[in-house]
């Protein structure tokens, strides 16, 4: 049996986006006669009938927002996730969340759903194998279909849309400047993120705030076996004073390591973690963080969703970062 042809194949057929096709079959004063009719006479050669669920849904709101998270393991993101809840019940909408692992294939999949209509807006962190690839023409396509969406965290992205999450450049940008200023002048980064946009930009961070006569010790692999060689290297052999860590495999496994070669933290070595402050207190000595505040990251990328769906906010796209801090434990004591 010939299956029906698609608004998303029409559009492409016709060389237009999909919400071109959608406002032209509806008759959108936005959209030319000339556009219109080429529109329906082609809808009408392959014999185009709308999908009825997704007609309805796009004619009254369903009340529910998608949510992509690529790794729910990560504390960070579930943290995330209640900011999001505790926004969306007060406005009394509900949350389907998606998780990715961040696979690409997986957030392909989850996408391709949500263009069918049964969500009015979408939020998205973007899955590691999708950045590693560079493929994003299915988010493009949830776009292009007229569904808000807004990139929470992991937003540094080339798309016309909304995103929320923090500063990271400057993050440890201050951070490496606050313990040159106690001192310090080695000072490394351990990192199993440095391939993704926010891992790159806290070494961007650091590397910014280097001096001339300073030098630049980098550790930084996702393979934990080769972080562990760099790191152990970067502790030993170069006898760093202090870590700054940017995800937190890389915190834990320098704790590790530091008390497993005999490293007094902080005597021999200070530590700037990047894990949650419930652990990092409870840690033997405790471990100070980047405090990222995901539920007001949550919060926040909720509120920007409702406003988009709700009309009330019609301007420019927004990237707003959330003021961070390092809050400070026994690990960085002088």
């Amino acid at each position: 049996m010939k299956t029906r042809i698609t608004l998303k194949e029409l559009a492409k057929l016709l060389n237009v986006s999909v919400s071109t096709v959608s406002k032209a079959l509806n008759d959108s004063p936005e959209i030319s006669p000339k556009t219109i009719e080429r529109v329906k006479e082609l809808a009408a050669l392959h014999k185009y009938r709308p999908n009825p669920t997704a007609v309805n849904l796009k004619s009254s709101k369903s009340g529910t927002i998608g949510v992509l998270i690529p790794n729910i393991a990560n504390s960070f993101f579930a943290k995330v996730l209640s900011g999001m809840e505790a926004r969306a019940q007060r406005e009394g909408l509900q949350v389907i969340t998606y998780i990715s692992n961040e696979s690409h294939d997986r957030e392909k999949q989850i996408s391709e759903m949500l263009t069918a209509g049964f969500v009015d807006g979408v939020l998205i962190a973007i899955a590691e194998e999708t950045q590693r690839k560079k493929d994003f023409e299915h988010i493009k396509n949830i776009i292009q279909y007229d569904i808000p969406v807004v990139l929470y965290d992991r937003i540094d992205f080339d798309m016309p849309v909304d995103k929320v999450g923090i500063d990271d450049v400057k993050v440890f940008y201050d951070a490496t400047r606050d313990l040159q200023n106690k001192g310090l002048k080695k000072i490394g980064l351990a990192t199993s993120v440095h391939h993704m946009g926010v891992g790159k930009a806290r070494i961007e961070g650091y590397k910014n705030a280097l001096r001339e006569d300073d030098t630049f010790y980098l550790a930084n692999s996702a393979n934990l076996q080769s972080l562990k060689e760099k790191t152990l290297k970067m502790l030993l052999e170069d006898r760093v004073e202090a870590v700054l860590c940017s995800d937190f495999d890389s915190t834990m496994l320098t704790y590790r390591l530091a008390f497993e070669n005999g490293l007094r933290i902080p005597e021999d070595l200070k530590i700037i973690g990047f894990i949650r402050g419930g652990l990092a207190k409870y840690l033997t000595p405790s471990v100070s963080f980047v405090d990222q505040s995901p539920d007001k990251i949550g919060a926040k990328a909720m509120d920007i969703l409702i406003n988009r769906i709700n009309k009330k906010n019609t301007g420019p796209k927004e990237k707003i970062l959330i003021a961070t801090e390092v809050v400070h434990y026994e690990s960085t004591q002088f």
